[in-house]
């Protein structure tokens, strides 16, 4: 029988194959750090968005596949690039006229909007360790504040004041005229107004570990690139980096692959070893437009989990990395019940099929047991149908048809159910809209009615489906038509649920009654 590792190193889930990288580069000798190190960036610039979430989660997925098949250690760093200049002021927070007082200055010397951290930095930093830590994610959290005031960054920048020319050869190459011009890796920090300054250097002094520079007033200024007072230039920034940490691994957006070879050859140039590398497609909002810090556009990772389970965006986030994915409110129903779907179906799978199986990414390698009974897409057509306005008046349909379920036993489907009235409530009530049967549609529904009542067997959800069949098959072709009209005339929706198991959970008398409703006009007129 094949066992997990086995069938990991052969297994064509994203996470395995990025992980078979990194047990490649080591399989000469080990890492002299002792450890294989992952890192994610984030720039908070703006309030963390659910991509960057994101970015950790999916770098843990390829965290817990490389434990999988190897024994080297491993760690997680979150960079913040937290010394970055504030360039504009993002549209979503409060007290703009303030921050704009402070544009180009350190992140972690502007202002908290919020009134609530030290600085909009820190405020920001803070909203994303929040989010980590909801998600329970193993992380180690560095501020470039920190790393560069500390002189943990001081070895690299010395070194890159040795290779200066070189540095600048690989940069130069990749900016227009007018930008070659001013351009310098190094941006000073100016000892008086504390703003990060974008001014050609008019020397380098590699021996000193110096640069001298003009302010904007004309001003010459020497500073020492060590301790914080000197910051590198995104770019070269982000080759440092891995040089200085020695990283094996980090993934990023689309936006930033044409720059990898520019990372790439200023960590070697540093003295480092390019890691390996993983390039995703953006998300988009609801107009297909890239989700933004600085405009808040896109769902936010709040906004999820106050419709549906963290697992579940887990699910959303595990899915097609390298495919662009509209991230807006519409995709949750789907990424829930799929979710449970896997959960449900891993048990019986073999160790090849486990390790595809995208529940075993979410929870490192131990899912739990779904208690779904009822797919939430049910959940929320009973809440139309039944007008729940709490979970309570749910849980009235749900014991009558899974009397072994409670709230105590079946956690997940008890917060499933809140969720469902939540959405319901915000989402789909705004947009529903009934129309009156046609003629068929009519004697079609008349006659499900009269089968309904007549029906004194089981009340399960194959036996009423059968029922709602043997209606439908005689009067409609394709059959696809009469359950296109069960929902667009009964649930005032474009699709819906297996339409047996709905009338299994709302009873059949409810059914019966919501018929007479439609067919009475009713629900066309509110």
């Amino acid at each position: 029988m094949t066992n997990l590792r086995d069938a990991a190193l052969n297994s064509k889930a994203w996470p395995f194959e990025e992980a078979r990288k990194l047990v490649k580069r080591y399989e000469k000798q080990p890492p002299e750090k002792g450890h294989v190190l992952f890192e994610t960036g984030y720039g908070p610039s703006g309030l963390p968005h659910i991509g960057t979430f994101g970015e950790v989660l999916r770098t843990t997925m390829i965290r817990r596949a490389f434990e999988l098949i190897s024994d080297i250690p491993t760690r997680l760093i979150c960079f913040s690039d937290d010394l970055d200049g504030m360039r504009k002021v993002p549209d979503n927070v409060p007290n703009p006229d303030m921050l704009r007082e402070h544009l180009q200055c350190p992140l972690t010397s502007v202002p908290d909007p919020f009134g609530t951290h030290d600085s909009f930095g820190h405020h920001n930093n803070a909203m994303l360790r929040r989010f980590l830590d909801t998600f329970g994610f193993e992380y180690e959290f560095i501020s470039a504040t920190e790393f560069y005031n500390t002189g943990r960054f001081d070895a690299v920048l010395l070194r890159a004041a040795e290779r200066y020319d070189d540095i600048m050869k690989v940069m130069l190459k990749s900016l227009r005229e007018e930008r070659r011009q001013t351009y310098s890796i190094f941006l000073p920090i100016h000892p008086e107004t504390g703003r990060v300054l974008y001014v050609p250097m008019k020397h380098v002094d590699a021996a000193n570990g110096t640069i001298t520079f003009d302010d904007e007033t004309g001003r010459e200024w020497t500073l020492p690139v060590t301790g914080g007072q000197v910051k590198l230039q995104w770019k070269p920034d982000f080759g440092a980096r891995w040089a200085a940490l020695d990283v094996d691994f980090e993934m990023y957006g689309k936006d930033h692959s044409t720059n990898t070879p520019i990372y790439d050859r200023i960590c070697e140039i540093l003295g480092g070893r390019k890691p390996e590398h993983f390039t995703y497609e953006l998300f988009l909002d609801e107009n297909g437009e890239k989700i933004s810090k600085s405009k808040g556009n896109g769902l936010t990772i709040d906004e999820w989990l106050s419709y549906a389970s963290t697992e579940s965006l887990s699910y959303f986030m595990y899915q097609k990395p390298k495919t662009a994915k509209r991230l807006y409110f519409d995709v949750i129903p789907r990424a829930v019940d799929e979710y449970h779907q896997q959960l449900r179906a891993f048990p019986g799978q073999d160790a090849a099929q486990q390790v595809n199986n995208p529940v075993w990414h979410i929870h490192g390698g131990t899912p739990p047991e779904s208690h779904m009974v009822v797919p939430f897409s049910m959940l929320l057509n009973l809440a139309s149908v039944s007008a729940a306005e709490d979970k309570e008046t749910m849980w009235g349909f749900i014991r009558r048809y899974a009397p072994d379920a409670s709230p105590e036993t079946h956690p997940d489907l008890d917060q499933a159910a809140g969720f469902a009235v939540r959405y319901y409530n915000d989402f789909v009530k705004p947009t529903k809209t009934y129309r009156a049967p046609t003629e068929t549609e009519r004697e079609a529904l008349d006659a499900l009615r009269t089968a309904l009542a007549a029906h004194d067997g089981p009340t399960d959800d194959e036996t009423l489906q059968s029922i709602v069949y043997a209606v439908g098959r005689d009067r409609f072709d394709p059959l696809r038509d009469w359950f296109k009209a069960l929902y667009e005339v009964l649930l005032g929706a474009s699709q819906g649920p297996r339409f047996g198991g709905f009338i299994a959970l709302y009873g059949v008398d409810e059914t019966i009654a919501l018929i007479d409703s439609a067919l009475a006009g009713e629900l066309t007129t509110g």
